[in-house]
């Protein structure tokens, strides 16, 4: 692997996972503050959001299988990061700029999601895909997971630290705007990686791959499914914290005040996912992956029960809520990356006992834990919002952004509106809102941890072994 190869790789991380965090993270946030919905209507938006990701999680899989079958001059997975990264910036493009009203707006949302989804899939199976095909050596695989999980972080943060401080009392061209520039840099980061990644000629099997034999290659590797079902629910739990995260500032501390410290909060996120990607190396010379996931699901533990005290037993103090949210993201970082490498170092594993290597399908167990967490995380924040009364409260909100976008009145006036509805909203709300985020991810990442510690059996010195044999 030379260095133009990884650079480019890893940097290209930057403009795709922009674009992912935008939607991702933010498109519930742009619907709930921006777009004037009926409780129903909304509710028809969320069940679709979980069957498109549902349908995107089996899309992976059945991309993988087509990557897998696929050899183009340009290399296995080169053309599929390119052309995937085209078209989703397009229906970023439509999905943020495109605004009917009512049920139009659901229907077109139903299928701008999808669409959203299944050209992301292109890209992104493509992309994880070409990472483990690039070195089968565990320093540089690690390596190379950290450098490109560092150029990730500056995606997310770029796009998670930006949007909360722009978006009150503007939200409608805010959001337009930051799509528009956050789909043109998709594309330029991913050319980027199209002309300077150089792939390897690796031994796959000669065999096109069906749906049949690709559900016996998962199913046949039981520590890919050990590790697959651990990381699905280890997704759930890190992403439903910040998928409530804005709503939790905006109702405890006023929506004109909380843009700030929404991104305060974030830069916690980038610092303590940035601190995981240099931190994890030293780790993992130094210590089993055992031992530090051990170590950072005690300390992630800690983290969401003071967390939950905040306010109520602890003081509501700026500084300790950010220092919770440093040490939170700083060991979800640190256990993401560790189950990134266990879910790669099963493609070796699989290669020993059946001879056969399938990069692009292995490696979609990544995606695809991702894609179904999502559907559950969206779910379930969604139930959260509506059950609490936080989503009707928010709805006051959002036909004031709708005629600030509109110049029925000013910006000002609308926050002053806003500040007022924020602090008109019942304890008992403002809990059950906590407990959804804090409480849920915990139980649900404990659960992870303990399936992966009693069943994962790839330790280093059977990575080793199992590298051994395969060049012997």
């Amino acid at each position: 692997m030379n260095k133009r190869t990884k650079w480019s790789y890893c940097i290209g991380a930057t403009g795709r996972d922009a674009a992912y965090c935008l939607v991702s993270m933010f498109i519930l946030t742009y619907i709930q503050y921006t777009v004037k919905l009926t409780v129903t209507q909304f509710s028809v938006i969320t069940a679709c959001m979980v069957l498109c990701m549902i349908w995107d999680a089996v899309n992976d899989l059945l991309m993988s299988a087509i990557i897998e079958n696929c050899k183009f001059k340009s290399g296995k997975f080169r053309p599929f990061i390119l052309y995937g990264a085209i078209l989703n910036a397009v229906v970023i493009t439509m999905m943020f700029c495109i605004r009917p009203e009512g049920w139009a707006f659901v229907a077109f949302f139903c299928i701008t999601y999808l669409l959203w989804g299944m050209t992301y899939t292109i890209n992104d199976i493509a992309y994880w895909g070409l990472l483990p095909s690039l070195s089968s050596d565990i320093r540089q695989r690690e390596d190379l997971v950290s450098t490109m999980g560092i150029f990730v972080c500056i995606g997310q943060f770029a796009v998670a630290g930006i949007v909360p401080v722009v978006i009150a009392g503007n939200a409608v061209n805010a959001f337009r705007n930051i799509a528009l520039i956050v789909s043109f840099g998709f594309i330029a980061f991913q050319v980027l990686t199209y002309w300077g990644v150089t792939e390897n000629q690796r031994t796959t099997s000669q065999e096109n791959v069906s749906l049949k034999s690709m559900a016996k290659i998962l199913f046949r590797n039981d520590q890919l499914c050990t590790i697959g079902i651990s990381y699905i629910l280890f997704c759930v739990g890190q992403q439903l914290l910040l998928l409530l995260a804005v709503n939790f500032f905006y109702f405890e501390f006023g929506y004109s005040k909380a843009g700030d410290l929404i991104t305060f909060f974030t830069v916690m996120y980038g610092l303590g996912t940035l601190a995981a990607q240099f931190i994890y190396p030293t780790l993992a010379k130094k210590f089993t992956r055992k031992n530090i996931l051990t170590v950072c699901m005690i300390l992630l533990a800690a983290g969401y029960l003071l967390l939950l005290a905040y306010g109520y037993i602890l003081p509501k103090n700026v500084i300790l809520i950010n220092a919770l949210g440093f040490v939170i993201f700083l060991c979800q970082g640190i256990i993401n990356l560790a189950m990134i490498v266990m879910v790669n170092n099963t493609i070796e594993y699989d290669e020993l006992k059946n001879g056969e290597r399938h990069d692009s399908i292995i490696s979609a167990i990544r995606s695809f834990a991702s894609k179904l967490s999502g559907a559950l995380n969206q779910g379930c924040a969604s139930l959260i919002l509506i059950f609490s009364g936080i989503y009707a409260v928010s709805q006051n909100i959002s036909d004031l952004e709708v005629k600030v976008g509109n110049g029925t009145i000013l910006s000002d006036q609308a926050l002053k509106l806003a500040d007022e509805f924020t602090a008109n909203v019942a304890p008992n709300q403002t809990l059950i809102l906590r407990l959804g985020m804090v409480f849920v991810p915990l139980v649900v990442m404990l659960i992870a941890f303990i399936i992966t510690v009693k069943k994962y059996k790839i330790d280093e010195k059977e990575y080793q072994r199992i590298c051994s044999m395969l060049k012997s």
